[in-house]
This record gives structure tokens, C-alpha cells and sequence, in this order.
């Protein structure tokens, strides 16, 4: 057989007009038999053969790589090989032939008509067979809990329910499928979706650095994708310090740093956010190391935030400031001018803020930096670092600006003078 025909048999996305198009998922329609080469090997060093196969042998779900020989002899075994990777003997590496060689195995390739069946393709490949050609097919997802979140394209959407149910189907564990249908909203950073395949339970139930998270994924603020931030940021607070979490979402910042020995202040807009804030402290046993607040963030800076700090300057636990609301936090940056009236006797307790926000600039440390000093009413260049955190979108980084509150801005007398603009409401 040649390789052409060798490569006909196994193109699973080559005339299937039964699944061409389809939006209701037949599974009985992906069933087909095709052609994998095979290599007939002695029992006594099947072992080692497939060892030293790995990278040829055929890797499928649910297909074994080793079946029996076809001419049903106990003292042989046919080893299943990747068709896309071998078509002739030419094709193995010089290791996989000087191994055959060494094992007695000839190189002769058999022929195996092998049954493939939905549950042995992958998720691209029945995206790919399913969706028309020459469109990108998207299959990646953010998991949270059992919910798998994706965010499917315009040509995809008449396949949803489809790619929904395939998606299910090839990941344990997820059981509910959700595509987001707009935006996230800046007021509470929730955003609509709806369930493409599996039931509508949306609290999820998610595990983090170790810590465990409860909440209603459809009414708060969750991304998977900040669990390395979340635990870069609470690795800097020292047990005994003070963090107020402006922004507080669930608390993937609070109450992993209130078991750690911090006090914190958590707060947040959103009633359902502050609702599982709450829950959260109490399923980690930290309820009484954290008060939440369900206040808008300049209210908590020029409230909760404004009483506590005169006591904690005077002492010599750190002070953080934690404002992760990347698309709008820069602008609530002016609610420390002229926060405080009288000055501490040293700087050197000034609270420490970690600011989260999104620059599509080419350089966005300079951007992100200048933004926050336009803002907050001086110059941070000399003061702050700067880290990035994750690409977003192409040309959109998400950035976290972190520097010591000027006492200049602090204890201002003339932040009213400044010429800052009103702040955009929710």
C-alpha cells in the first residue's frame, strides 16, 4: 500500500458528508474503519519494542497499542503504529531501526483494519471534521469547577450546542458548558452566558493554591488564569501585616492572605461577590480574620480604609493595598489625595498598593506608570515597579503597578486644586 493510500484510509476529515455541517451531535455517524501500519513482534520483547516505539506507536483514546497478532499466535503481538508517522520502513528514526534490529523484529510493515469510533477521536478532530473547511476551530476553554467557559467566534455560533456536548464528552469532570455572550461588565465584572451542553448548575466549587472557593460563576468575577498572581501577590505579605482588598471579588486575595496571619478589609460592589466574599472566609475558617465590605471602592478608601490607616502608619506591620479592577482601578487612584491630615512620624509604613489595569500601549510599563501618576497626582517613575501579568488579547496587556503612597499625596492640603477630573462613576 502506498503512503497516498495509507494517508486516504486514515483522513478522517476527507469525504464525510455525513458530519460535514452537522449541529446535532450524531456520534453513530463518526464510525468508519481505517488502515494503521503494524509491526509483528515476539511476546518475549513486546515490552521493550513498544518502549522503544513511543514516539511511533499509534496514541489514541481508547485504542490499545497492542493487539492480537492476526494470525491469533500466542508468541506474537501486532504493535500498533501512528499512520501519520509511519508509512514505510523508511520511516522510522535511526534509535527506533537499530532497536528493531537488536530485538530481532522485522521491519515489515502489516496492515490492521482498525474500527474508529467517536469515544477515539479527539476534540479537534471531530471540530475540524464537523465545522466547514478552512475555519479555525476553537476547542480550548477555561475551567472552573465543573463549568468549562469558552468564548466561541461568530462562524462557530450555529455549531454551539455541538461543540458544547464535545466538549463535555472528552474532559471528566466538566459537566456544564458556557459561552459568554457579551462583555464583562465593568459595574460588577460578571458577564452573560449561556449553557451550551450539560445542566445550568452554576456554582461552581474550585480549589486554588489550596485554598477552596465557592460562588456563582454566572453573577461574580472568576478567572483560572490568575491563580499564579493571586499567589505571587500574597507571598509578599508577612504574617502581622494589614491588607485592604479594594476590589475583592470571592477573595482569591483575602482569604489566602488572611491564613497566612494577615488582617484584611475586603470589599466589593457587587452584593453577590461580597455574598460569597463572606462564604469563602467561612469555608476557610478566616471569618474572623477579615472584614467585608460591600461598598464602591473610592467609599471604601475615603471610609474604612481612611480610619484605619492613622493607627497602622504608627506601627511597623506592612500595609497593602491590593486594587484589582484592571479596566477602571487607575482611576479610583486620586481617592488617596489628601486622605489623611496629619502627617506619621516616619515614611517608612507608607502603604503599599498593588494596582492591576490593561495597556495597550508598545510600551506598556511606560503607559501603565504614567497613567497611575496622571491619576494618583505625582510622579512614580522613581518609586514603583512595575510586573506584567498576562496577555489578554493581542496588543492588550494586563499589568500590576505597585509603589509606596507618597506621603506628598497622602497628606496633601491642595488635592482639591490638582485640576483632576471627576472620577467615572459606575
Amino acid at each position: 500500500m502506498t503512503e497516498a493510500e495509507v494517508e486516504r484510509k486514515l483522513n478522517i476529515f476527507s469525504g464525510q458528508a455525513q458530519v460535514r455541517g452537522m449541529t446535532s451531535l450524531d456520534k453513530e455517524a463518526f464510525t468508519q474503519t481505517i488502515t494503521v501500519p503494524a509491526l509483528r513482534v515476539p511476546t518475549g520483547v513486546l515490552n521493550k519494542v513498544v518502549k522503544s516505539l513511543k514516539k511511533s506507536a499509534i496514541q489514541r483514546p481508547g485504542i490499545p497499542r497492542v493487539v492480537q497478532d492476526k494470525e491469533e499466535s500466542s508468541d506474537f503481538r501486532l504493535v500498533l503504529l501512528d499512520p501519520h508517522k509511519v508509512s514505510s520502513t523508511t520511516s522510522f528514526s535511526e534509535a527506533e531501526a537499530e532497536a528493531l534490529r537488536s530485538f530481532s523484529v522485522s521491519e515489515e510493515l502489516q496492515h490492521y483494519e482498525l474500527q474508529l469510533t467517536y469515544h477515539n477521536l479527539k476534540t479537534e478532530e471531530v471540530l475540524e471534521a464537523v465545522l466547514p473547511q478552512g475555519q479555525d476551530v476553537t476547542s480550548s476553554f477555561s475551567r472552573v469547577g465543573h463549568i468549562a467557559h469558552m468564548n466561541l467566534r461568530d462562524h462557530q455560533l450555529p455549531y454551539k450546542n455541538l461543540i458544547g456536548q464535545v466538549i463535555m464528552d472528552k474532559n471528566p469532570g466538566v459537566t456544564c458548558v458556557v459561552n459568554k455572550t457579551n462583555m464583562i461588565d465593568s459595574t460588577y465584572r460578571n458577564f452573560k452566558m449561556e449553557v451550551l451542553a450539560g445542566e445550568e448548575n452554576m456554582v461552581a466549587k474550585v480549589k486554588e493554591n489550596g485554598v477552596n472557593y465557592e460562588f456563582d460563576f454566572s453573577r461574580v468575577y472568576w478567572n483560572p488564569r490568575l491563580s499564579t498572581e493571586h499567589q505571587r501577590v500574597v507571598q509578599l505579605i508577612k504574617p502581622g501585616e494589614t491588607v485592604f482588598d479594594v476590589f475583592a471579588g470571592v477573595g482569591p486575595f483575602a482569604v489566602p492572605a488572611a491564613r497566612s496571619g494577615a488582617k484584611v478589609l475586603a470589599n466589593d460592589l457587587n452584593p453577590e461577590s461580597y455574598r460569597w466574599l463572606q462564604h469563602n472566609c467561612k469555608l476557610n475558617k478566616v471569618e474572623k480574620k477579615v472584614r467585608s465590605f460591600n461598598l464602591d471602592g473610592r467609599a471604601f478608601i475615603q471610609g474604612p480604609v481612611k480610619q484605619e490607616l492613622p493607627a497602622l502608619l504608627k506601627g511597623t506591620a506592612g500595609v497593602h493595598v491590593v486594587m484589582n479592577l484592571p479596566a477602571l482601578a487607575l482611576e479610583f487612584l486620586d481617592a488617596f489625595r489628601g486622605l489623611l491630615h496629619q502627617e506619621p512620624p516616619c515614611d517608612e509604613n507608607l502603604p503599599i498598593v498593588h494596582c492591576y489595569c490593561f495597556s495597550k500601549d508598545d510600551n506598556p510599563e511606560t503607559d501603565v506608570v504614567k497613567r497611575a501618576s496622571d491619576s494618583i497626582g505625582f510622579p512614580l517613575e522613581s518609586q514603583c515597579s512595575v510586573h506584567f501579568v498576562r496577555n489578554v488579547a493581542p496588543n492588550k496587556d494586563m499589568m500590576c503597578v505597585r509603589f509606596k503612597v507618597p506621603k506628598e499625596v497622602l497628606f496633601s492640603k491642595d488635592h482639591d486644586q490638582t485640576g483632576k477630573k471627576n472620577y467615572k462613576k459606575f
